[in-house]
């Protein structure tokens, strides 16, 4: 007996159809049509691009009601080189679609705030990291960087060190901005192989390297070979020793014992109160 197991994962309507449909809605606003690895994308002109969502959003089969996420991509070497990319979701069909349009730092993009108000707060984040502007947004400013922040930092050619910075003055009890300074040494970067190893020594490399060997100390002179200690006196003195027997050597180098029962001086022996101490 085999039992199915109840899911809760809300089924997802398919794609088959929906590049025909969108075709059909959109006309001549539209500019490609794809379908890539399960995901739609559709590329409209940039001045038809309320119209397009409009239509995307009401068109019966369609219906994306929701804009989930409004990004910015950077080509520069485009004419064109900012693409900003809408995410929509249909909620009735649970299906998702991408629509992008192309733009210069010139020429705005409209607003669809008026389809969706929290577009508002997604096209700023765009304007603020690329500098794409948008007509007919209601209040287009920065919204992540800070106040005076020079250029746009998701661009491809901004530099990844920005161009000022900032920290707190104790002097003027503020904070201040300054040009960014980088006092560090090892700021060139080479590609040589790992095991070839590098043509500067970076700081603190330097206590890896062996210290020189210490040179050789200076040997000892006299001027006199008596100086030394040495001459004939020394060498008579060491040629008795050896013409020596064994046996007088050791007897000399021996102490003599004491014999048992011998009697001890009377002025050797120990006082009465000595003895009572012990």
């Amino acid at each position: 007996m085999s039992v199915k197991l109840a899911t809760h994962v809300p089924k997802m309507a398919s794609d088959k159809g929906v590049i025909d449909a969108a075709k059909a809605a959109l006309g001549d606003a539209l500019i490609d049509a794809r379908d890539h690895v399960g995901e739609i994308t559709l590329v409209v002109r940039r001045e038809t691009v309320v119209d397009a969502c409009r239509a995307l959003r009401d068109t019966p089969g369609l219906e994306y009601q929701q804009l989930m996420e409004i990004a910015g991509v950077d080509y520069p070497d485009r004419s064109e080189r900012f693409e900003v990319v809408y995410h929509l979701l249909s909620l009735t069909m649970n299906r998702r679609v991408r629509v992008k349009v192309s733009t210069d730092e010139a020429n705005p993009v409209p607003s669809v705030t008026g389809l969706w108000p929290v577009a508002g707060w997604l096209e700023r984040e765009v304007f603020d990291m690329y500098g794409v502007g948008f007509s007919g947004n209601p209040d287009l400013r920065r919204i992540l960087t800070d106040y005076g922040f020079e250029g746009y930092p998701q661009r491809k050619d901004f530099p990844l060190t920005g161009h000022v910075e900032l920290r707190y003055s104790e002097a003027e009890k503020r904070v201040v901005y300054e040009p960014v300074s980088l006092p560090q040494d090892f700021r060139t970067f080479d590609f040589l192989m790992p095991w070839e190893g590098a043509e500067y020594v970076l700081p603190g490399d330097e206590k890896a390297e062996a210290p020189a060997a210490p040179p050789p100390p200076t040997p000892k002179t006299t001027e006199k070979p008596a100086d030394t200690g040495a001459g004939k006196p020394a060498d008579v003195e060491a040629t008795k020793q050896a013409r020596k027997p064994r046996a007088a050597k050791a007897a000399s180098s021996v102490p003599a014992k004491k014999k048992i029962g011998a009697k001890t001086p009377p002025g050797s022996r120990p006082s009465p109160g000595s003895r009572k101490g012990r």
